[in-house]
């Protein structure tokens, strides 16, 4: 089991949240000027390493806001909630 602190909530479990992938990745300026390949690499390339990565969460059984987390990719520790 996953423990998640949500910073308005505190610790939950983690079924009363959505995964928002990685923290961090912006929307491009002007989407209809990438070409398919640069729209593709936008959608479906993500970074996958092995240890710390930032992740965004949505509590959706609770206060329903969007929040940042580190969280181990091996372990499943989560060190910040900011």
């Amino acid at each position: 089991m996953l423990l998640i602190d949500c910073p308005h909530c505190g610790p939950r479990d983690e079924n009363e949240f959505h995964y928002g992938g990685q923290a961090g990745i912006s929307y491009p300026e002007n989407p209809a000027a990438l070409s398919d390949q640069q729209w593709a690499e936008y959608v479906f390339l993500r970074d996958n390493p092995k240890g710390w990565f930032r992740e965004r969460w949505f509590h959706v059984h609770g206060c329903r806001t969007w929040f940042s987390v580190e969280r181990h990719t091996v372990t499943h520790e989560i060190r910040k909630t900011p």
